[in-house]
């Protein structure tokens, strides 16, 4: 996972509750902090996607930590993108990321989840649709096919 193969970057406000004992982000909140890029990501990479009609699931999520954040880090964010898409389900991958003293990213932290698709008409998980596939290709130049 480079840097380089992201496209999309969320800006985080890290709040004074984010903090634990330490006077670091709490590693719960790395987990927030991919969930507030998910709903970004959706609407700029999908512009037929209409959360009233799909939906995802968690299937599956991990984080690794690589160095602290603190309140004061410089340009916080989530980069993000669609890593693979399955059948029901998709792939994110996330990087947290600040930048250092000299302008260069310091990565926090990389994490992935797998989202399974669902039709909130009837409540089950659905085969992943060609407009959103095709949405996620051409947002996305990089993943392949």
């Amino acid at each position: 996972m480079n840097l380089e193969d992201f496209k999309f970057f969320q800006p985080l406000d890290i709040r004074w509750n984010d903090m634990d004992a330490i006077g670091h982000v709490n590693n719960i909140y790395y987990f927030e902090y991919f969930q507030i890029g998910r709903g970004h990501y959706m609407v700029t990479s999908s512009p037929n996607w209409d959360w009233t009609k799909n939906m995802f699931v968690i299937a599956h999520i991990e984080c690794d930590y690589f160095k602290e954040i603190k309140l004061m880090a410089k340009n916080p964010r989530v980069a993000m993108r669609v890593a693979k898409i399955g059948s029901k389900s998709f792939d994110f991958e996330y990087l947290i990321i600040s930048d250092g003293k000299d302008g260069e990213p310091i990565i926090h932290a990389k994490g992935m989840s797998t989202q399974v698709l669902i039709d909130l008409s009837i409540g089950k998980s659905i085969e992943i649709p060609e407009w959103l596939k095709n949405d996620f290709h051409t947002y996305e130049v990089a993943l392949e096919k």
